[in-house]
């Protein structure tokens, strides 16, 4: 064994010491032993390890917006209805649900739950949490709008105060909603994390140390977070007095921040980890493995363009940079993850329109073309930008697939674009979301995962001033378009709407590069039965959760 080879090893090993040891998880007992049950009682082996891409960015609820937050999110606390096994939404702190003949007026009675201090849920909680997230403008309050519920939008627009939102706590137990118009969509809708009730006492009582640490947190679902060590890990220990804790079988998650590839195939080989993430270079080697396994998500990995920027501010450059990307090769040769190319905002295989067609079949591809035609459109571009090259960097997390991705782009548009220099800059995640929140950046690569099952999850991202849109893009006929559709109740019409949504931002714009569909190849034991992998909304629920061995 070589030099290099040894020090490779001694890096691994000193990893797994330094994970470890510092989220003090005791995971090398873990597979083994169980930390107890309600009763008192050890249940062997009821303990999941599982590893994390990043740092969970932040616990509070009104201000989370990314998927390992609403990850920990969903299995911590609890709303008013939850996803299934099937990804469908059942009651959670819903005892009764009425509504009014025109459905606009929705009456939630709940069942009996209580926080982790000991305090009871009540209607105050919710009415708090949804105010507070249009009070404070936090990142997914257009959630509310989507919703329909009364005022949100004129909220936003900062034409009326937060305390106008449409939710009323009635007394501790009822909580009625009011919606501007009917939505079929709003059960589904309140199952994302942003719709989460807060205890307004123990939130102002905490300040700005709220959600900092785990001790700085209330938890009334099906676990509690009990441990978060950060840029580490964090652990989360079955609640004994979450309504339905019959149900829950894990006694302990054990989750490792792993941003290194090898280091997570090492956890994985040695039982420190039960699931994990594979990278291209992994893939080879478990391919054949009966544990492996790949999943096509309905998830988006594009290029931001900072709309601002003397040279990407241009349609046609960004034309080009669409055009200059080999995206297949990137799936197939670079990532080979079950990834696949896209051209498109809304990605293939999980909408379709009334009469059953994939949206991606209805509105085929965008900006596609060959090479020449991509110099011919840069060469036009950098012309009426009055400059002859440019130099940009592009904002990316520090994770391996982020940087092998980055490296790919790196090398495609400096060969096919004469004239176009690319930096790297990797930051970690959280940091990235804050820069492209500042559009502090020229090009950030970027993902997006859907909030929920239809395509305007995908679509009213791009409104002016949204907070997913992160890089001062406005059409004003895309906005208007996405407000005819959230009222329009012809399911054909509006499904219309939504394909010309997208042509303004593809065809009309070119306002994105669209990469690929995300794809995921993992290895998880076998062992491992119900873990649930939603397809929209937080990644996973391990309330149905249990160790088979």
């Amino acid at each position: 064994m070589g030099k290099k080879m040894k020090a490779q090893v001694l890096f691994v090993l000193m990893s797994f010491v330094l994970i470890l040891s510092g989220c003090n998880f005791n995971s090398s007992e873990s597979s083994s032993e169980g930390t107890g049950s309600e009763g008192g009682e050890e249940t062997a082996g009821q303990v999941l390890n599982v590893s994390a891409v990043a740092d969970i960015p932040t616990m509070d609820s009104t201000k989370a917006h990314d998927g390992v937050a609403f990850t920990v999110l969903n299995n911590v606390n609890e709303g008013l209805y939850r996803q299934d096994e099937n990804h469908e939404p059942i009651e959670a702190l819903v005892a009764e649900h009425t509504e009014n003949e025109d459905q606009t007026v929705h009456t939630f009675t709940l069942r009996d739950s209580k926080w982790s201090n000991g305090e009871p849920v009540t209607a105050q909680d919710f009415e708090y949490a949804w105010k507070r997230v249009m009070k404070d403008a936090s990142p997914y309050n257009f959630m509310f709008v989507t919703a329909s519920i009364k005022n949100a939008e004129a909220i936003m627009n900062e034409e009326m105060d937060a305390e106008e939102l449409g939710v009323k706590a009635i007394d501790e137990k009822t909580l009625e909603v009011t919606l501007e118009s009917a939505n079929p969509l709003l059960q589904s809708l309140l199952t994302f994390p942003t719709f989460l009730p807060q205890n307004q006492k123990f939130v102002e009582e905490q300040g700005d140390q709220y959600a900092l640490e785990a001790e700085n947190l209330l938890f009334n679902g099906p676990f509690k977070l009990v441990e978060w060590t950060h840029e580490q890990g964090w652990k989360y220990e079955k609640n004994a007095d979450y309504w339905d804790a019959e149900a829950v079988k894990l006694d302990t998650i054990n989750a490792y921040v792993v941003k290194d590839s090898t280091t997570g195939v090492n956890l994985y080989e040695t039982n420190k980890v039960d699931r994990v993430d594979l990278s291209s270079e992994s893939v080879e080697q478990f391919k054949d493995d009966a544990n492996f396994n790949t999943i096509l998500e309905p998830s988006l990995i594009f290029l931001r363009f900072n709309h601002n920027h003397p040279v990407l501010g241009n349609k046609k450059v960004r034309q080009a940079v669409n055009m200059a990307i080999d995206k297949k090769s990137l799936t197939d040769v670079i990532l080979k993850d079950g990834s696949t190319p896209l051209n498109g905002v809304v990605p293939a295989g999980f909408f379709t329109n009334p009469d059953g067609t994939d949206f991606r079949e209805l509105n085929g591809d965008f900006n596609t073309g060959t090479v020449e035609e991509a110099q011919k459109l840069f060469a036009e571009g950098l012309k009426e930008a009055g400059v002859e090259d440019v130099t940009a960097s592009i904002n990316i997390s520090d994770s391996d697939d982020h940087k092998k991705v980055a490296e790919y782009l790196q090398a495609q548009l400096e060969e096919n674009l004469p004239g176009f220099k690319l930096e790297i800059k990797a930051v970690p995640f959280a940091q990235r979301l804050e820069i492209e929140k500042a559009i502090e950046y020229d090009l950030s690569l970027s993902s997006w995962g859907p909030d929920y099952s239809d395509p305007m999850t995908y679509l009213d991202m791009w409104l002016k001033d949204g907070s997913a849109n992160r890089m001062d893009y406005h059409n004003p006929e895309l906005d208007a378009l996405v407000s005819q559709a959230r009222t329009e109740t012809d399911a054909a019409k509006r499904y219309e709407m939504l394909l010309n949504i997208e042509k303004i931002l593809l065809e009309e714009d070119a306002a994105i590069a669209p990469l690929y569909q995300d794809g995921s190849a993992i290895l998880m034991r076998d062992k491992i039965k119900g873990l649930i992998v939603h397809p929209t909304g937080a990644t996973f629920s391990y309330k149905w959760t249990s160790i088979e061995e």
